[in-house]
């Protein structure tokens, strides 16, 4: 096949006003109401995440970003939704641990999270707090770990339910000390926490924001934070880094959008959500949470995601973790 000079011209022209094309695309967006799509149900650290971002970015871009939940199937419901729909930046999705957790839990997706989204911003990590019913005999992490030994299949371990983040965070830490911890699956946090002020179960791993309450008025004993840092709200708590090298289960939450969205609006949006990351009244809030900001780039993001869908990939095999 010849190639003449005038159709090489013709595709170069082309192919400049692409970029160019794209640019002026990002510089109209938005245009219209963009959707938020949270997987799970309204409260909790994603939904909450949402509205701050999605606040900031409304009154930040001119145009309605709107939360809508779609909660079901352990987030592959919204995720779906958002993965199918079309790329043109008016469907995001606020993506946490569930997405990493799920790539490895769930064996018929009908999608591959890495490859159908992507990635936009991080926004925070959030830690889980380890704590106990104030009856069990023990004050710190490693008189925790000594108790489980000698008492192999005796300590119950509530969480969320069946390969829920507080689920695999118990089985990791697990087999980061040996222990042998019976789990307890509940129909969410709320009624796992009320188990373990009762006494019914001695020890789970749920959101901070979820136990602080109970933690600060004494109904239940906080041993430790997840993440390799301590807790601002809680900054007496250690981490479990602190006894078990190396331990850091933290999770993260943050924003994407269906692949192929254009690179100059994955690019605006991340830098409006840099900047709500850096503004004080919006760190405040999420150190309420427990949580700490992840600003960052697009890249660095995907890589986060990446790392930690690799390391709930060997957790939950070893763990022997399936869900019905």
């Amino acid at each position: 096949m010849t190639f003449h000079r005038r159709d090489f011209l013709h595709w170069s022209i082309g192919a400049a006003a692409i970029p160019a094309a794209q640019t002026a695309w990002a510089q109209a967006y938005p245009a219209r109401p963009v959707r938020v799509v949270v997987p799970v149900a309204a409260g909790g650290a994603n939904d909450v995440t949402a509205r701050l971002i999605g606040q900031w970015l409304s009154e930040r871009l001119g145009q309605s970003f709107f939360v809508e939940n779609r909660p079901g199937a352990a987030t592959n419901v919204g995720t779906e939704a958002v993965i199918r729909s079309a790329p043109d930046g008016y469907t995001l999705l606020i993506a946490g641990s569930n997405a990493a957790i799920n790539a490895s839990l769930f064996k018929a997706l009908s999608f591959n999270f890495i490859r159908d989204t992507a990635p936009i911003a991080s926004i925070v990590r959030v830690p889980q707090l380890m704590q106990i019913t104030p009856s069990l005999p023990v004050k710190t992490v490693p008189e925790f770990i000594a108790y489980a030994k000698v008492n192999p299949g005796k300590v119950a371990m509530g969480s969320g339910g069946n390969g829920s983040p507080a689920h695999v965070v118990g089985e990791y830490f697990k087999q980061m000390t040996g222990t042998d911890l019976i789990h307890v699956p509940y129909r969410g946090a709320a009624p796992a926490v009320a188990d373990l002020i009762s006494g019914q179960i001695h020890v789970a791993f749920t959101e901070l924001a979820t136990s602080l309450g109970h933690v600060q008025s004494g109904k239940l004993r906080a041993l430790a934070v997840t993440t390799a840092t301590r807790a601002q709200v809680l900054p007496d708590v250690p981490t479990l880094s602190e006894f078990i090298p190396g331990f850091e289960a933290s999770q993260w939450i943050g924003l994407v959008a269906p692949k192929g969205t254009p690179q100059a609006i994955v690019e605006k949006l991340n830098a409006e959500v840099n900047a709500a990351l850096a503004d004080p009244k919006v760190k405040a809030r999420f150190a309420d949470l427990g949580g700490v900001v992840l600003p960052g780039s697009p890249d660095a993001f995907g890589k986060l995601i990446r790392d930690e869908t690799e390391k709930w990939g060997n957790v939950i095999p070893a763990a022997n973790i399936k869900v019905e």
